[in-house]
């Protein structure tokens, strides 16, 4: 049965950089990855207006039951067919993905360790941890060149919702993780190094 590995963190504290630098170093064919991104509820029944105002930072804003039925499905050894998220116009593509199930599938996203079903189907939990400045600035940085935002609409999305949300249910999320992974400096990181033999371990038992 394939090994599940949660990894989860604060909205820009580098969980897609880290988790990058640990698959550089595992086999590619034995690995599946599945963004929990994707998996926000389908609000496209709403106006544009409305959409950008929807929370996205609580658990409410996630389809869990699909999440967890999807997952529970790849560990049991089949094919799912993945939503995919539409970041530029809050909702779900059209189009969607096929995973296969292989030894290990890496599910990453802010409230990876927080839903109670999710972290039990979970055979390893990492908690990638930041700083809030630290984050501030990566956000800015990644949503106006990736998810063309505005400098004013990011900032005020921040502070509304994002950094008061991780601090009431992201962040105690890691007192749930095996494994804290601090990210402050992405260029000095050994903790990816111990991260990715861990993983590498998993793959020869």
């Amino acid at each position: 049965m394939s090994k599940l590995i949660l990894i989860g963190g604060g909205s820009a504290s580098g969980k897609t950089y880290v988790l990058h630098k640990v698959l550089e170093k595992l086999p590619k064919d034995r690995v599946s990855f599945v963004s929990l991104d994707d998996y926000y509820k389908d609000f496209s029944v709403l106006p544009f207006e409305e959409r950008a105002k929807v929370n996205f930072d609580h658990p409410k804003a996630f389809d869990w039951k699909l999440l967890n039925q999807q997952l529970r499905d790849l560990k049991d050894g089949k094919t799912i067919e993945k939503p995919i998220y539409d970041f530029k116009i809050h909702g779900r593509s059209k189009e969607t993905e096929m995973v296969e199930p292989k030894d290990i599938i890496i599910i990453e996203g802010i409230m990876a360790l927080v839903n109670k079903d999710l972290r039990e189907l979970g055979d390893l939990k990492v908690f990638i941890n930041a700083s809030r400045e630290r984050r501030l600035v990566r956000r800015i940085d990644r949503d106006m060149k990736e998810r063309a935002r505005t400098y004013e609409s990011i900032i005020e999305q921040y502070f509304a919702t994002v950094q008061p949300m991780y601090e009431e249910i992201i962040a105690p999320s890691m007192y749930y993780a095996d494994i804290v992974v601090n990210n402050e400096d992405n260029y000095s990181n050994k903790s990816i190094d111990v991260l990715a033999s861990v993983l590498l371990d998993l793959l020869r038992k």
